[in-house]
């Protein structure tokens, strides 16, 4: 003959399993919070379409080369004296505050590829330490660099006429954003790295959060 426990002490073990189950779907809640990027998804601005550029190192980079590795892009010029040199140092600083572990690529290309070989480059991507296995500096073609800048990053590059030019240097109009691209080629994030009222800093720190949101996206 069984004997049943107490109501009160039913009631008890009931509670318990209660709270554990709360606690258990709290916790599973929280890492699908974690996942998602504490928010919705970042939008998609559009498919980033196939290339072959060369990289400094003289090795040809297409998107198959990226995917599965989320990416930061911007353009730039080696001769440029206005914004690149600090648009190349805020890479930079994005590339020391990566973790090792993660696979996230750098790319800088170049709207100047008639100078900007991938000798030149490389020398370039040498002031800014950068590590030939994550941040890749590209040129090209003229069309081949436009087709990837401007109609599938969204970047502006203009060329100056020559008597618009202040200096020698003063060759090009560009764009001076950080555009952020996942894992499949989507474009996912559009970052203005200067003007008034920009920090650095904030910019970076958005970067970082981006990146984050789209490496725990399936």
């Amino acid at each position: 003959m069984s004997v049943k426990p107490p109501r009160t002490e039913r009631l008890l073990w009931v509670g318990l399993a209660l709270t554990m189950a709360v606690l258990l779907l709290a916790s599973w809640l929280a890492v699908l919070k974690v996942r998602a990027g504490f928010g919705k998804p970042l939008p998609v601005y559009g498919q980033v379409g196939d290339f072959a550029l060369t990289n400094q190192e003289g090795r040809t980079v297409t998107l198959a080369d990226l995917s599965g590795s989320v990416w930061v892009a911007d353009i730039i010029f080696t001769r440029c004296a206005g914004p690149c040199l600090k648009m190349s140092r805020q890479m930079m600083d994005l590339q020391q505050a990566l973790s090792a572990a993660t696979v996230v690529k750098l790319i800088s290309l170049t709207t100047d590829p008639e100078f900007d070989s991938p000798s030149v480059l490389k020398k370039y991507s040498e002031r800014f330490n950068a590590n030939p296995g994550r941040w890749w500096f590209l040129t090209g073609t003229k069309p081949q660099i436009a087709a990837l800048a401007i109609e599938s990053l969204k970047l502006t590059a203009i060329e100056k006429k020559p008597e618009e030019r202040q200096s020698p240097a003063d060759l090009f109009v560009h764009s001076t954003i950080f555009v952020l691209v996942d894992k499949h080629g989507h474009l996912r994030g559009v970052y203005e790295s200067s003007g008034e009222g920009i920090d650095p800093s904030q910019v970076r720190a958005e970067l970082l959060a981006g990146i984050r949101r789209l490496e725990h996206e399936g």
